[in-house]
């Protein structure tokens, strides 16, 4: 029968406390919805290259977005080229949003 003394003790408690902390992070990381999005912008913040991503579905193409229509979501700045289409998309980002963070 093996003998407890303080260092198997000690060690004992490490590993605990060291499966407890890799446990802990891979819960943040792993279950869905708990980890942040990551979304793919320039130096400057902007989301997509500056483009309106919601000009995409109602215009079927590319415009630019104008600063004065901006938007911050999942930490990365959107432009659009109006107003009415920055509030479709903060009323609903996840519909306008391109797939993987735009990457």
């Amino acid at each position: 029968m093996a003998k407890f003394n303080s260092k198997n003790l000690k060690l004992s408690l490490l590993v605990v406390t060291f499966v407890i902390v890799i446990a802990t992070v891979l819960a943040v990381w792993v279950i869905p919805g708990t980890a942040h999005k990551q979304v793919n912008t320039n130096i400057f913040g902007v989301a997509i290259k500056g483009y309106d991503t919601v000009a995409y579905f109602t215009e079927d193409r590319a415009i630019k977005g104008k600063s004065e229509f901006e938007f911050t979501w999942q930490d990365a700045r959107w432009r659009f080229s109006s107003a009415s289409n920055r509030d479709l998309f903060a009323a609903n980002p996840e519909s306008f949003a391109p797939q993987y963070g735009g990457f």
